[in-house]
């Protein structure tokens, strides 16, 4: 799989050589493929299923001291009152001079470009005039995003540490309600919590349930997991169902289904006249999390500014620089990690050596009168 994702472009994945055959594929049908075993098979699609995983060690071993929502929040300090919450836009008018931009409480803005930086999909809550073309109005009814709860589970203390538990959790089992969790604890000890995911079908399946309800499973399976008692005597518990933010539609960000990414994925970034679209989901390095929002964000101020006439456009894209106060820690491989062939790579090989080997065998039995033609 690393193979394959050195083959596409990041920006344009729909160049990649075998971009039509792999984009139609699903992943079952890649599993299939590559794996050798039910079990792994198995294994794998639970890992690639609950995918928040995959940024875990790289995303979430560090926290914000008063939480990140600051970084949005001190922004809008040096704004001030130019940031209007509570404004959901209904309208997008480019017919005249400037664009204007219409709101639910029927106030109405007037810009020369706007940038749009809410999830595809909740475009088809705005009117557009003249209306989006035809290829971006059929991308926003094709992208949905996912289903998660998010749930924080609160304790008297962080009971796991006393038994050397991390209190990350990664739990296997269609049975289990939450598959992945963190410790959610404030670094002073503050606070316990663990923090769950309640991912996909599963969030589907127990939004159906109360409130109290999915509590109840959540400390029944943590109790299991942990093997203490403790985890069945909660103080707080919190939650959030994204899929119910009607400004969201679900978390953790948009995905595309087999076959969207090579029709409609050319026309992600696109303007629209005047309307530029940045977001999270536009971004070509980490979609869904804070980095791809912000990589998305200053790449679309950057297209504004060329159309502005203000910089070339070579500077568009800008690689972001690497961070000093937080390096990164890439992961480190052994020679024979790099190198030992895969299964079907191993097979392959003593394939060849059994066939030159026989060869060779043969061409000396020949030479030796040890093989009599009849």
């Amino acid at each position: 799989m690393d193979d394959m994702g050195q083959e596409i472009p990041s920006d344009a994945p729909w160049k990649a050589p075998l971009a039509e055959k792999w984009d139609n594929m699903t992943m079952k049908e890649l599993l299939d493929k590559i794996c050798w075993t039910n079990e792994y098979s198995r294994l794998l699609a639970d890992k690639i299923k609950y995918s928040e995983m995959l940024g875990v060690y790289e995303h979430k071993e560090r926290k914000f001291v008063g939480g990140s929502g600051q970084v949005s929040e001190r922004i809008m300090d040096l704004l001030g009152d130019r940031v209007k919450l509570e404004r959901p836009v209904t309208h997008i008018d480019q017919t005249g001079e400037h664009v204007l931009v219409e709101t639910l409480n029927h106030e109405v803005y007037e810009a020369k470009y706007v940038i749009s930086a809410v999830p595809p999909a909740l475009s088809m809550k705005i009117h557009f005039n003249p209306p989006l073309p035809m290829m971006r109005n059929q991308l926003i009814t094709r992208v949905p995003l996912g289903s998660v709860i998010k749930c924080i589970v609160y304790y008297e203390e962080p009971f796991w540490r006393k038994k050397d538990y991390c209190g990350t959790m990664i739990i296997e089992g269609e049975e289990a309600a939450v598959a992945y969790t963190l410790d959610d604890t404030k670094p002073d000890g503050t606070y316990a919590a663990i923090m769950g995911f309640i991912l996909s079908h599963k969030a589907r399946k127990l939004a159906r349930l109360t409130k109290d309800e999915r509590l109840k499973k959540l400390c029944e399976l943590y109790a299991k997991v942990l093997g203490s008692q403790e985890a069945l005597k909660p103080v707080h518990y919190e939650e959030k169902n994204w899929c119910e933010e009607q400004y969201s539609g679900g978390c953790y960000t948009t995905y595309f289904p087999p076959g969207i990414m090579t029709q409609y994925g050319r026309v992600l970034r696109q303007p629209v006249g005047r309307l530029y679209f940045a977001g999270t989901e536009t971004a070509t390095h980490w979609s869904g999390y804070m980095e791809g929002a912000v990589e998305a964000g200053e790449r679309a101020a950057r297209e504004i500014l060329h159309a502005m006439g203000k910089i070339p456009e070579d500077e568009i894209w800008q690689p972001e620089p690497e961070s000093v106060d937080v390096p990164a820690n890439p992961i480190t491989t052994t020679f024979l990690e790099r190198h030992l062939p895969s299964v079907p790579g191993l097979l392959r090989l003593i394939g060849l050596t059994t066939i030159v080997s026989a060869a060779a065998l043969g061409y000396l039995a020949h030479k030796r009168g040890l093989l009599v033609r009849i």
